[in-house]
């Protein structure tokens, strides 16, 4: 295990064998709009790809919007951390991120979404999906972003402060949309593009909240998590400063999911390029129609 291992691997498997009837409970509802993000965004690319993977979309969803697009010849099912029976057929193949088996350039087309913000190694995981694409291949990816279940984060935050005079790691940490642009471009991507959409879903309780996380394997998967006991009514005050905190006139509490979008293709001579410094053929003041002022 690295010494920077942030997430307890072995239980992240446990959890995704677990939440097999996720799409049966409707707990699924992230993938789905994983999905809808992906379908949107392949309508605006006019190109066709002759082997894509999807990697991690664990459920199928992601699999079936590429074979459903007509822009995709072959798709490669590679889920990360465990094999996802709740689809048949199942995965193609179950990778792990830090050694992927692919080749270099050997595809045209690669996915994830929902899985990137469980990694360790994310720089490392992009370096070797850009490796892994053919020049002027099509990187894609979906994941939890600055913001994600920051009342959830507080709620138990401020109850754990009053109970126990301390806190522990029991939200993970979500990347910054700048940092994830920074980790495109050091990645070797070119025309690197990290954008951020925003969804709130409304639950009774904060208990509805964490049996919906819980569904589907996303509770608490920290190596530094505390793994005794909760004391004795930490989540009852939690629930209660969630809803002091972090509710509608209505009642009912809100929980914020930050997506994260990102694109990169592998670079390609093709592709447009940024000017050298120096090199434009006219000034700003001629674009602009005014006169220029020397210093």
């Amino acid at each position: 295990m690295s010494m920077n291992a942030l997430f307890d691997r072995p239980l992240i498997k446990r959890r995704r064998a677990a939440a097999v009837e996720a799409a049966i409970m409707g707990s699924d509802f992230l993938l789905k709009v994983a999905a809808q993000d992906l379908e949107d965004r392949l309508m605006m690319v006019t190109r066709q790809f002759e082997k894509a993977v999807d990697l991690g979309g664990h459920g199928g969803h992601i699999a079936e919007v590429l074979r459903a697009s007509g822009k995709v010849g072959n798709v490669i099912r590679a889920d990360l951390f465990a094999p996802d029976h709740s689809n048949s057929p199942g995965p193609d193949l179950v990778v792990d991120d830090a050694a992927l088996p692919f080749a270099d350039e050997s595809l045209d087309l690669v996915v994830s979404t929902l899985n990137l913000q469980l990694l360790d190694d994310l720089p490392g995981t992009l370096v070797q999906i850009r490796r892994a694409l053919r020049p002027d291949g099509l990187f894609l990816g979906l994941l939890l972003g600055t913001d994600t279940l920051h009342e959830l984060r507080d709620s138990l935050m401020r109850a754990e402060m009053e109970i126990c005079g301390g806190v522990s790691p029991r939200v993970i940490p979500f990347a910054d949309t700048r940092d994830l642009g920074g980790l495109l471009q050091r990645a070797g991507f070119a025309l690197p593009v990290a954008d951020l959409d925003k969804i709130t879903v409304r639950y009774d309780t904060l208990f509805d909240l964490a049996k919906d996380l819980r569904t589907m394997g996303a509770a608490n998967p920290l190596l530094e998590r505390q793994k005794t006991m909760a004391p004795k009514g930490l989540f009852m005050r939690a629930a209660e400063y969630y809803a002091q905190n972090h509710s509608d006139p209505d009642g009912r509490i809100r929980a914020t999911f930050t997506f994260a979008s990102l694109s990169g293709w592998a670079p390609h001579e093709s592709q447009q390029k940024p000017l050298r410094p120096g090199s434009a053929k006219k000034s700003l003041a001629e674009a602009l129609g005014t006169d220029e002022k020397k210093l």
